[in-house]
């Protein structure tokens, strides 16, 4: 179902985006983003490459709930939808704006690999009670579903930390139907380091304060604010 009146809706659970064809390339892109639009590019899955545009405001709803690794269905002008992944956008390194995004076409017969984010849930007895530090040690896990079976993110369950020799594995990561993990199983995911002493804590900033003394950058030129944002714009294109 195309998208008439709308550059971002929710459809029965599956996101969708609208687009349309563009002919606009290289430097002129800039008067395309003025007009609120984002280049884009299709490809994957047997498409042929095509050349895109979308809205900014659709496609930043679009990426905050599907992310890099939920199935988006991108509705183009004239040429139906397209089963598509967001595949990589680039920003705006001051303002943090999309700039440019490729669309990743699949098909919908075929498991594809992605990395999905990990979202910590929950509370650990190590940290609440003992005044231990929870460390996060994997932040994304590498799967192999259908693009039907792809999440935004998967919730881990931090109250297994109890002590400060628990651990959760990828293995004990409950994963959604469909989607199997690719990450070592025996990869540790989480666990709760003993709270530090006075004197350890004093140690560390003295590493640390040593760790910086004599560091000289040598050959790099210093970007000023204006020269990043054409940096970064030059890659979009």
């Amino acid at each position: 179902m195309l998208l008439k009146n709308a550059h971002f809706a929710t459809v029965h659970g599956m996101i969708s985006l609208a687009a349309e064809a563009r002919t606009v390339t290289g430097k002129k892109t800039k008067n395309l983003r003025k007009t609120g639009k984002v280049p884009a590019v299709l490809y994957g899955a047997g498409e042929k490459n095509q050349t895109l545009a979308v809205s900014r405001v659709g496609l930043e709803k679009a990426w905050r709930a599907a992310g890099e690794s939920s199935l988006v269905e991108l509705a183009i002008e004239g040429d139906g939808v397209k089963n598509v992944l967001i595949h990589e956008i680039a920003l705006d390194p001051l303002h943090d704006y999309p700039l440019h995004v490729d669309f990743y076409a699949v098909r919908m017969d075929k498991s594809i690999e992605a990395s999905i984010p990990l979202k910590f849930m929950g509370e650990s007895e190590a940290v609440k009670a003992l005044g231990g530090i929870l460390v996060k040690v994997i932040h994304e896990v590498e799967v192999e579903a259908l693009p039907k079976d792809l999440v935004h993110e998967i919730e881990v369950d931090i109250s297994k930390l109890a002590t400060f020799e628990s651990r959760i594995t990828i293995a004990d990561v409950v994963l959604p139907n469909g989607i199997t993990a690719k990450t070592d199983p025996e990869s540790v995911v989480a666990l709760v380091e003993p709270p530090r002493s006075e004197a350890e804590l004093a140690a560390l900033e003295t590493k640390e304060e040593a760790s910086l003394e004599g560091i000289e950058v040598v050959g790099k030129k210093e970007k000023t604010e204006e020269e990043a944002p054409e940096e970064v714009e030059k890659k979009a294109e």
